[in-house]
């Protein structure tokens, strides 16, 4: 997420237009407008004290990256229609409940020396 789209989406949140978010901070509305549109590129401390004149807090964390390939896996799962959805969850139940029986079905091995 940009700078510019943190910001818009704490105004809006706050329930401000861009034009009293510009009069909490001394600035204009245009100046705000170019902000969230990314015309600019602010400062972290500009994004953090607009985002302050909105009520909000802005807190940075650095995550891991994520594995890609749950991300495919995801975007394959959601070109599926709901039909599709449903049968592959169908034989994944069919899968799980056959794997159950198999094992019930198993004899405990023969004692040892007998």
């Amino acid at each position: 997420m940009t700078g510019g789209a943190l910001v818009r989406e704490a105004r809006l949140r706050a329930g401000l237009t861009q034009a009293a978010l510009a009069a909490r901070v001394g600035t204009t509305q245009s100046a705000v407008a170019r902000v969230e549109g990314g015309g600019t590129s602010p400062a972290y401390e500009q994004i953090e004290r607009l985002v302050a004149a909105c009520g909000l807090e802005l807190y940075p964390r650095l995550v891991a990256a994520s594995d890609d390939g749950a991300w495919a896996s995801v975007r394959a799962n959601l070109a599926l229609t709901v039909t599709e959805r449903v049968a592959q969850l169908v034989d994944a139940v069919d899968f799980v409940q056959s794997g159950r029986r198999a094992l019930a079905d198993r004899r405990p091995p023969p004692a040892a020396g007998g």
